[in-house]
């Protein structure tokens, strides 16, 4: 046998073996098959992400709230005796609220009158000493009489003070009377039992809150906030979507009317910066919305702004960041086979929507596939979950090199191609053999260690010399010395 067959046919016998001992991480990557090192990558079905969106629009939260509401202020003199709502109760126009404590405004009231009566008395005693005065002035001597006239002005002047002093004790106890008739307080509009704060003050902020809050029946109207960091975001005019949080499918449409930058909301949720632990200012907006059906007062909603993303459109479409782009109109991404393991699945590319970033899928994925987003570490055969909690981010594929580490585990049932099965004789796919480090074509394979043509069967010698260079080895012409 020549060098060079005996070469070729050693290489041929060493690769086999080293497949047979689990050196197929050299013949399919350099290993990056890892069932055992624990990288899983979380998919996601087309269908979801064309629906639900990629969450690329920024969100802000929102509650629904009527357009008007009340404002009940409590008399701080007085006491609550009893309250009629609670907090969710329907009212009407004239449903009693609440009643002040009465007990004490009638003694007051009573204490009051004795005071009335008292400076009419005392104007009474006035005017009398008045006409006494002006009787011993008539009688007196010219030298005294101008002494009595200073002391019946002086009188006069206390009159004049009692008068004042009676018209004021009046008003005092037509007001607690007043108050007294006052003392249950009716709603004045239609609406919910919003809020009752018997504090009068947020506990948290110290700032002064009204003592009951009542929401109007009627149109609706949703309240977003947002950070001061975002606040040119938003501006009046804007058409917006507002979602469900329960189910993002569900939509409304409105505009904003008003961006309230006069008055910053007043809560311990602002965010911290991370820097210098300042706190992010939070402003209020508000939205006219198109149609209320559906939504329920007080409901917690997400508010993005319209850019055309819940548009119907034809045909697959993905958002351009889930796709590697190969070319104008190719690509691909990265998608769960048939094994729950991911592959670049080729992508040709349609239409763009640059207002969305994304592009029309005209063949390589459809709306049931499953895809993953893209990183720089993904490979092909890492096991594909649906579960998000299943990934372990701190597996070698999520460390900081980003990649497969040394060592990595090899599966049984990644050494060989889709569709192969292991030969209890040959460790190698029906059908396949090597020749120089490749795949033999379907029919040719190994025998003992040698190289068979397709079909062909070795000599009962075994002697691969009795071959020639047709039978499945190649043969280099002979160098000169």
């Amino acid at each position: 046998m020549g060098k060079k067959k005996i070469v070729i046919v050693a290489a041929v016998i060493v690769l086999v073996i080293a497949a047979a001992g689990g050196g197929a991480w050299y013949l399919l990557g350099s290993g990056k098959v890892g069932a055992g090192n624990g990288d899983k990558v979380y998919v996601e079905q087309v269908s979801s992400l064309m629906n639900g969106g990629s969450g690329a629009q920024n969100r802000y939260s929102g509650v629904v709230e009527p357009q008007k509401s009340w404002d009940v202020n409590k008399d701080g003199e007085k006491t609550v005796k009893e309250v009629f709502v609670k907090e969710g109760d329907t009212v009407e126009v004239g449903t009693p609220l609440f009643s002040y404590d009465t007990d004490e405004i009638q003694d007051q009231i009573a204490t009051a009158k004795l005071e009335l009566e008292g400076i009419d008395n005392e104007i009474s005693d006035y005017y009398n000493q008045i006409e006494t005065l002006k009787s011993e002035r008539a009688a007196a001597s010219e030298d005294m009489k101008f002494q009595y006239t200073t002391e019946i002005q002086s009188v006069e002047t206390s009159i004049k003070q009692s008068q004042y002093n009676k018209e004021s004790k009046g008003v005092e106890i037509a007001r607690m009377e007043e108050s007294l008739n006052n003392a249950t307080v009716t709603s004045e509009i239609a609406g919910i039992i919003k809020s009752i704060s018997e504090n009068g003050s947020d506990p948290y902020t110290g700032e002064e809150l009204p003592y009951m809050t009542v929401l109007a029946v009627g149109d609706y109207r949703v309240k977003g906030t947002i950070n001061e960091q975002n606040i040119y975001a938003v501006s009046p005019e804007t058409p917006v979507i507002i979602r469900s949080r329960i189910d993002e499918t569900q939509t409304w449409a409105g505009k904003i009317t008003e961006v309230d930058t006069q008055n910053q909301i007043q809560n311990n949720n602002n965010y911290y910066d991370g820097g210098g632990g300042e706190t992010a200012s939070k402003y209020p907006f508000y939205i006219e919305l198109d149609s209320v059906d559906g939504l329920i007062l007080g409901q917690h909603v997400l508010i993005e702004m319209d850019e055309g993303q819940t548009e119907t459109k034809e045909g697959v479409w993905l958002y351009e960041s889930y796709i590697v782009k190969e070319g104008d109109t190719g690509g691909y991404v990265w998608a769960e086979d048939n094994r729950k393991r991911l592959e670049k699945r080729s992508v040709e590319l349609g239409e763009y929507d640059a207002e969305l970033g994304m592009y029309q899928i005209i063949s390589g994925v459809t709306e049931d596939d499953y895809i993953a987003f893209p990183m720089e570490a993904l490979y092909e055969g890492v096991p594909a979950v649906r579960d998000a909690s299943e990934v372990d981010y701190e597996s070698p594929m999520y460390s900081e090199e980003g990649g497969m580490q040394d060592g990595g585990d090899t599966s049984e049932t990644d050494i060989l191609p889709e569709g192969g099965d292991m030969q209890e004789d040959g460790m190698l796919p029906e059908g396949e053999g090597m020749q120089d480090g490749n795949m033999l074509p379907e029919g040719e394979g190994m025998q003992d260690g040698n190289m068979l043509p397709e079909g062909g069967e070795l000599p009962e010698s075994g002697d691969i010399e009795s071959q020639d260079a047709g039978d499945g080895l190649e043969t280099e012409p002979e160098v000169a010395e």
